[in-house]
């Protein structure tokens, strides 16, 4: 189905296809969600390495960038897009191989600026013309379920791959906080005392915060996590505007070549391919809000996602633009917020849109602060790597709980294996022939042979 709709209300708006909502008139301020996304400010953060080495952006620059493309992720949920909205992440190696190939200094600049305006144009195409919205409204369940249970394997597999960091640097201090924010969050004994405590339901509904608390203490003690430095540098990050304008983008650089944009135009198309899975996941999780909640309903429209998305990354690549484009979800933090609603009653917290958007003002306007940020950028990793936590366990039991029969499950699970395994090798030469593209075409080819035209739901 193409709209994602429950049995309740919707939260009222203002106009039409874009549906303005405004902060304290149409939905709450959630104080819980605004600490859970300070506390995350350090990840977008990671960017700014690729940002300076890669495109030879000055790292004051490079931090206004990453501000205000946060700020940028507020057009979602303040226009009636459901989404937390994040980066087109997996393409990110594609893109720095791409960018690579061009001299260093205008000419790499403006080959991410092509890059970027024609992933926005693809996604205004494809938003506006309808097709997206039927493409997704015919997407089989078991390719859905295939794209979860892969998204979800592959962000587990970065955690207990002891080649990264999380298992690898901060062993004891990752476990306390991952043991910690997994009983708070999913627990049925948390459940319960949840019912019978105040004082444990007002902790629980701060989400991750307590478990990277816990291990961020845990951290100190232990070694693992060094202690904050600098933290009273500055108040107030610098704002480079006019060095950002004049030197990083058409306004001082002018227009890409006519050779420019045609070189982006396939790795343009992968990208798009890429977020095909973010959106399926996105449109997934709010399923799961309006099968739990009962007494709102969200609705979920990928035109909308879609027109968006488009708005965000033409807007930056014309006047800043960013290596990992603008994607049109973050499964991480919207696990987050999605099991914080799922997991609260209508008292705690009346609506899905306080908690989407405050996640956001919290992490933007922490990052405006350089103490905040240098006080949680030590455990930057306990926090990205909870995400990724989350994100793998709600993936995961989501795509098991879509799939009603035995050949749906077979189907899933060979599509989301190839959609792990896929990622480690390039076909042919081609970054098209990479994890999402063959792992679709796997997943149509069984869902074709398997399962189209069967209606016995016995098998």
């Amino acid at each position: 189905m193409n709209n994602t709709e429950g049995t309740g209300r919707e939260q009222p708006y203002i106009g039409g296809i874009l549906k303005f909502r405004i902060p304290f008139v149409h939905y709450r301020f959630e104080y819980q969600d605004f600490i859970q996304g300070a506390i995350l400010s350090c990840v977008p953060l990671g960017i700014t390495a690729a940002l300076v080495k890669v495109l030879g952006i000055p790292i004051e620059v490079a931090v206004l960038m990453v501000v205000i493309n946060n700020f940028l992720y507020l057009l979602h949920t303040s226009f009636g897009d459901p989404s937390v909205t994040g980066w087109i992440t997996a393409g990110i190696p594609l893109y720095i191989t791409y960018l690579v190939g061009f001299e260093a200094g205008p000419d790499r600049i403006m080959a991410l600026v092509a890059l970027q305006v024609l992933v926005g144009l693809i996604f205004l195409v494809l938003g506006v013309t309808g097709i997206a919205k039927y493409a997704f409204a015919h997407f089989p369940i078991s390719m859905r379920a295939g794209i979860l249970l892969g998204a979800g394997i592959a962000s587990l597999m970065r955690i207990f791959n002891p080649a990264q960091p999380f298992m690898g640097k901060m062993p004891i201090a990752f476990v306390v906080a991952s043991l910690g924010s997994f009983f708070i969050l999913f627990s049925a004994r948390a459940i319960h005392y949840r019912a019978q405590h105040n004082w444990f339901a007002w902790v629980a509904s701060f989400g991750i915060a307590p478990g990277f608390v816990l291990g961020y203490i845990v951290g100190l003690i232990t070694g693992e996590i060094p202690a904050p430095k600098g933290v009273w540098d500055h108040v107030i990050i610098q704002m480079p505007f006019g060095e950002m304008f004049n030197n990083f983008t058409v306004v001082g650089l002018g227009w890409p070549s006519g050779s420019t944009w045609i070189a982006a135009i396939s790795l343009a198309i992968v990208a798009y391919v890429l977020a095909f899975g973010d959106i399926v996941v996105l449109q997934a999780m709010i399923e799961n809000c309006n099968d739990v909640r009962k007494d709102e309903n969200i609705i979920f429209e990928v035109p909308r996602n879609h027109i968006i998305t488009s708005i965000r990354n033409i807007f930056e690549g014309i006047f800043m633009p960013y290596l990992p484009l603008a994607g049109p979800q973050w499964t991480g933090g919207q696990a987050l917020v999605v099991n914080r609603f799922v997991n609260s009653t209508q008292e705690q917290e009346p609506s899905y849109w306080g908690g989407a958007t405050s996640i956001f003002w919290g992490m933007s306007i922490a990052m405006l602060f350089h103490p905040i940020v240098q006080i949680v950028l030590p455990a930057k990793l306990i926090g990205f790597g909870l995400t990724l936590l989350i994100q793998g366990y709600l993936c995961v039991y989501i795509a098991f709980a879509m799939c009603t029969t035995n050949v749906q499950r077979g189907i899933a699970g060979v599509m989301g294996a190839a959609l792990i395994s896929a990622n480690y090798v390039k076909l042919w030469g081609s970054a098209f022939w990479s994890g999402p593209t063959l792992a679709l075409i796997v997943g149509f080819l069984l869902f074709l042979l398997l399962e189209w035209g069967h209606e016995d739901k016995s098998v």
